[in-house]
C-alpha cells in the first residue's frame, strides 16, 4: 500500500499537467517486399485513445489504437484480400515548430488480433479455419512511425502519419506451408489521417 501511494504521488504532476484525448481516421495499408505478388493497399480505419504532455518545444504521445489494415493480391493463379485487425500502441515525441503545428516521431508496437483472408483460389489458406490462418502470421509487430499535426483551435488536432514495419508479417514456416500469395519478407506499410480532440489544452487568455 505504501508503495502504491508514493507510486501515486510520483506520477500525479505528470498526469495532472496531461493532454487526454481520442483520434480516429482512415487507414491506407500496404506491404512491402512482395515482388512475388501484384499486391496493392487497402483502405481500412483506425480508433482510440491519446495521452500526452508538452513542454515548450518538446512533447511526448502515448496512443492506444484499433487498426484494421491489410492487403490486395494477385498472382497468376489467385487473386484476393487480406484483412489484419491490431491493437497499436504508439510511442512518439513531438517537435512543437508553433502551438499550431508539430512534427512526430517515434517507434510503435502491434499486435494481431485477427486475420481473414478472402481468395478466389488459395492454396490452404482461403477456406481455413480463422485458427489456421492465424498461426502463419507473427502476432507481434514493431517498426517506427514518422508525421505532422496541425492544432488550428483549441483541442482539435488534424494529422498525417507514415508507419514501417520492420518485423516480418508471416512466419517462417516449412516449404509448402506457407500460402501461395505470400512470402516471407512481407512487412506492413501503413499511411494514416486523422483528426481526433485533445483535453486539458490550455487556451491563453488575452492581456488587457
Amino acid at each position: 500500500m505504501k508503495k502504491l501511494t508514493l507510486f501515486l504521488l510520483l506520477i500525479s504532476p505528470c498526469l495532472l499537467s496531461a493532454q487526454f484525448g481520442f483520434k480516429a481516421g482512415l487507414n491506407f495499408a500496404n506491404v512491402s517486399k512482395a515482388s512475388s505478388i501484384n499486391n496493392s493497399s487497402r483502405t481500412g480505419f483506425h480508433a482510440g485513445l491519446l495521452m500526452g504532455s508538452s513542454k515548450g518545444v518538446i512533447g511526448f504521445r502515448t496512443e492506444l489504437l484499433f487498426s484494421r489494415q491489410g492487403y490486395d493480391y494477385k498472382t497468376g493463379t489467385n487473386t484476393g484480400t487480406v484483412n489484419l485487425d491490431y491493437i497499436m500502441m504508439p510511442q512518439s515525441m513531438s517537435i512543437n515548430i508553433t502551438k499550431y503545428f508539430s512534427l512526430m516521431f517515434g517507434a510503435q508496437a502491434a499486435f494481431l488480433l485477427n486475420a481473414k483472408v478472402d481468395s478466389a483460389k488459395s492454396s490452404g489458406s482461403g477456406n481455413g479455419s480463422t485458427d489456421k490462418i492465424m498461426d502463419l502470421y507473427n502476432r507481434f509487430d514493431y517498426g517506427f512511425g514518422a508525421g505532422v499535426e496541425i492544432h488550428p483551435v483549441g483541442g482539435l488536432l488534424i494529422g498525417a502519419k507514415m508507419n514501417i514495419s520492420l518485423g516480418k508479417l508471416y512466419k517462417e514456416a516449412a516449404s509448402g506451408q506457407m500460402p501461395s500469395f505470400s512470402s516471407v519478407d512481407i512487412k506492413n506499410n501503413l499511411f494514416q489521417i486523422f483528426t481526433g480532440w485533445r483535453f486539458g489544452v490550455k487556451s491563453k487568455k488575452k492581456e488587457n
